[in-house]
């Protein structure tokens, strides 16, 4: 297949030309060769490529930033998808669109399913709710795939700086009363693909992550625990806890629960998402994480 990934730069699109490669002609598009800040210019850029499907990881994703540039976070988190969506429909190919966790806003008890409204407390989820339904404005074909707190080789995220840190200062804190669940880059690559490959063509709003829920706090926890098994010479050994409330330097409301099921995932799929521990386990140990730390 001929396949196109836009934010081709970012933690996850790189994940995804890294694996998509080995078996299909992948177009890599990184924010250079396609600016989704000017909608029309998706149509110029692709209106000379031939593709059977697109996976589009471009978004503008700094929540704060967001919050202070509507404008902006709507022409590319919305009015872009569907500029994109339309031009997909009228090839007949397959758009996967990558959306977020933060269209809810974080008053439910359990975990958020694909029925559960969506509900944003910020800019930034508003923008991305409006790019699902520019998505499907177009198509109900096209599928909208959130996700939550992606981690991975290809970019540093939230526990590569937490472990830095803790290289050199002997103290490390992070919100412990804000729920979610992390999502390992190469996890999603490979769940991903079935899903514009033709094994699975269902449309809609799909939720991916690895399984379960943690906070803040736990996740690093979990980090720094793995780095002391291998015998790496952290300063700092626990995560404290900071609250949510607390974080005054932040702009943006965030859903205090953001925990997504994946029950609908694993029905259409038969794969069962691994555990959200499996997979820092595996990003560490595995995929580069702690020799990219002490290197």
């Amino acid at each position: 297949m001929k396949v196109v990934i836009t934010g081709a730069a970012g933690r996850l699109g790189a994940a995804l030309c890294e694996l998509y490669s080995q078996k299909h002609e992948v177009i890599a598009l990184d924010r250079n060769a396609l600016d989704l800040a000017v909608p029309q210019h998706c149509r110029e850029v692709l209106a000379g490529v031939e593709f059977d499907a697109l996976v589009n990881c471009a978004a503008l994703t700094n929540v704060d930033f967001c919050e202070t540039h509507e404008a902006e976070s709507m022409r590319i988190n919305a009015e872009a998808v569907g500029e994109i969506a339309g031009l997909c429909s009228e090839r007949g190919a397959r758009m996967v669109h990558i959306s977020t966790d933060y269209v809810f806003d974080g008053e439910k008890a359990g975990a958020y399913t694909e029925t559960d409204p969506a509900e944003p407390v910020s800019v930034y989820g508003l923008s991305k709710l409006r790019g699902e339904q520019a998505l499907h404005a177009v198509s109900e074909h096209h599928l909208a795939v959130r996700v939550s707190w992606v981690f991975g080789p290809h970019r540093p995220s939230f526990i590569d700086i937490l472990l830095k840190r803790a290289l050199t200062e002997p103290g490390a804190a992070a919100i412990g009363d804000k729920f979610s669940t992390p999502a390992f880059t190469i996890d999603l690559a490979a769940w991903l693909e079935p899903l514009f490959d033709g094994r699975c063509n269902a449309g809609g709003v799909l939720h991916l992550c690895n399984s379960g829920a943690t906070t803040w706090q736990e996740y690093g926890q979990k980090a720094i625990d793995l780095a002391h098994r291998r015998g790496v010479p952290l300063k700092a050994n626990k995560v404290e806890a900071l609250s949510l409330a607390d974080m005054k330097n932040f702009v943006a409301r965030r859903p205090v629960n953001s925990v997504m099921s994946v029950v609908k995932f694993a029905a259409l799929t038969g794969i069962t998402p691994r555990p959200w521990q499996e997979a820092v386990e595996s990003y560490l140990y595995d995929h580069g994480g702690l020799s990219a730390l002490i290197s």
